[in-house]
């Protein structure tokens, strides 16, 4: 890595390794990677435990229906391929989305080259297998070797900054889950999808989801695979 870039991503590192809120953290990515071309930026916890990859959204912004218009994260980061293909990578790639009369087209690159939008993923992985991921993308980027190497090591950083603000367990929050808290842990480690377990507990998807958010809270997990792993240690559920 040249001198400047790795200046540069130190200085990102350490600041985001002190970060005390999501917008500093937003704030330490989009100063590094803004110059390198990249203005489309997600940050998002994931799973192989489900389906559609994404546990919970942390941050996303920039134009990423090439319209101008917002975007809604999860449908957008659900439909998207490159977030499926985290599941069978091992490292960062490159990615390149073209338009075509069929509608968009993704195709993972060794460089991108040519119109349409590129950008980088960087998959980030911990000791239960794959945790987050972040997707840096912008139409004109810089992709040498040296820009791959100070993003991973931005958006690996980014990604344990923002788990760490966002998914801390409070204190004084107990660690044993309630009676309907362990029915939707059991049945989500069943591998029943969340609309399947809403519909046999007679609950909404939303509650479901609400129910997941505060088991991982609760037993200080960041991942719903995490939470499962802690509560069948702790006794709460079966398998």
């Amino acid at each position: 890595m040249t001198t400047g870039l790795a200046d540069d991503a130190l200085s990102v590192v350490l600041a985001l390794e002190q970060a005390t809120t999501l917008t500093a953290v937003e704030d330490a990515v989009r100063a590094y990677a803004a110059p390198l071309g990249y203005d489309r930026l997600v940050l998002f916890s994931a799973t192989a435990a489900w389906d559609d990859v994404v546990d919970r959204i942390y941050w996303v912004e920039g134009n990423w229906n090439d319209d101008g218009a917002g975007v809604d994260a999860r449908t957008y980061i659900r439909r998207c391929p490159m977030t499926r293909h985290i599941l069978d990578a091992r490292a960062p790639f490159f990615w390149r989305k073209i338009e075509q009369a069929s509608g968009e087209q993704y195709q993972v690159t060794p460089a991108p080259r040519g119109d349409g939008v590129h950008g980088l993923q960087v998959p980030v992985f911990g000791p239960l297998g794959l945790e987050g991921a972040m997707s840096l993308g912008g139409e004109h980027i810089n992709a040498t070797a040296t820009t791959r190497v100070g993003l991973t090591l931005v958006a690996t950083t980014a990604f344990l900054a923002a788990r760490r603000l966002l998914e801390a367990p409070r204190a004084e929050t107990s660690k044993r889950l309630s009676n309907r808290e362990q029915e939707v842990l059991s049945w989500t480690a069943a591998g029943h999808r969340q609309a399947d377990v809403a519909a046999t507990l007679g609950l909404s998807s939303r509650t479901i989801e609400n129910h997941l958010r505060r088991i991982r809270h609760r037993l200080g997990a960041t991942t719903t695979a995490q939470a499962i792993r802690i509560a069948i240690h702790n006794g709460d559920i079966e398998v």
